[in-house]
């Protein structure tokens, strides 16, 4: 016997819509889940949405569970929470994290998803894929005791990423952006605050995510001789365009890339389920709940995708609901 369910999919760069989708029952080492949440994460959604994802990253890019291909027809999406009706005994009636698309259910690997800590709300438990990149950014980084830290973009990657370090000891954290609201993400998460202009110089490590040149430039320019920017942006099809010619040699600074598709080397004795497992219970510290910035029910999901990416839906991690939330 079939479930039925429903899954968003991009039918066209643009042009999002709902479809109807025939659940086959679990098979042996397998689960059912009825979503209850999933989260839109603005950066990278928005970019498959409007369809600029460049070709020669179509492979890299594919999420998990990922139906069709870019740019479209394309099912996507990778931040969902649900509860888990048939499988395992061990996990039956249990609230687990799925690296899945936007559906209202589905059938997956038990080892596929893991179970959300109890301490952890469903709600917030669907940013641990945006946490899960802050950990092996930092992993990557490997601030020291008493570093000056910028983290440039406060948008849902760049706010996880202060959130974690305003946990480090002795490390000063500034999260800077264009947008003066962000003022009051940043108290949230208790770090400090400052427009592109105002940002304190003589920094030791600067991480990026505002997936701009501008962004990219300003990082530069705010470390001290020997410092180092770490770039977690992506910029999908767009070029960008920095001044090197300058200070960038005198001063040796360093440019380095981190990205969530690779555990980071200098963590090489942990597996992707140990490093999803760490931002699940990094999930239980409730200042992540200032990355919640608005819901809406799943029906509306074609239509919130089409704000979020023409911008007139501002938000950090847009959460959609299911039926019974």
């Amino acid at each position: 016997m079939t479930r039925a369910a429903r899954a968003f999919w991009l039918r066209a760069p643009g042009e999002g819509e709902l479809r109807p989708v025939d659940l086959r029952p679990p098979g042996p080492g397998e689960v059912l889940v009825r979503t209850r949440f999933s989260g839109v994460s603005r950066g990278t959604e928005t970019l498959v949405f409007t369809g600029r994802v460049p070709a020669d990253q179509h492979a890299a890019m594919r999420a998990p569970f990922q139906e069709g291909d870019f740019p479209a027809p394309v099912k996507y999406g990778y931040l969902s929470v649900g509860t888990v009706e048939a499988g395992p005994d061990a996990l039956r009636g249990r609230t687990v994290f799925c690296l899945h698309p936007h559906q209202t259910a589905y059938v997956v690997p038990a080892d596929a998803v893991v179970v959300v800590p109890d301490q952890v709300p469903a709600a917030r438990a669907v940013l641990a894929g945006t946490v899960e990149t802050a950990v092996n950014a930092l992993w990557d980084a490997a601030p020291l005791l008493g570093d000056r830290v910028t983290v440039i973009g406060g948008g849902m990657v760049g706010c996880s990423v202060a959130a974690l370090l305003a946990g480090f000891p002795g490390v000063r954290v500034e999260l800077v952006d264009a947008d003066p609201a962000r003022a009051g993400v940043a108290a949230a998460l208790g770090v400090d605050f400052a427009l592109p202009a105002d940002a304190a110089g003589g920094r030791d490590l600067v991480v990026h995510a505002s997936a701009t040149a501008d962004g990219l430039q300003r990082g530069l320019d705010l470390l001290r001789p020997e410092g180092t920017v770490l770039e977690l942006s992506w910029y999908g099809d767009r070029p960008v365009t920095l001044a090197l010619g300058g200070a960038f040699h005198s001063r040796r600074l360093g440019i380095r890339s981190s990205q969530v598709g690779t555990v980071s080397p200098r963590r090489a004795d942990r597996s992707y389920a140990d490093r999803l497992a760490l931002a699940l219970d990094l999930l239980a510290d409730p200042r992540f709940d200032a990355l919640l910035t608005g819901r809406s029910r799943f029906d509306e999901l074609p239509d919130v995708l089409d704000r979020l990416a023409s911008g007139r839906l501002p938000a950090l991690c847009h959460l959609i609901t299911y039926a019974e939330e």
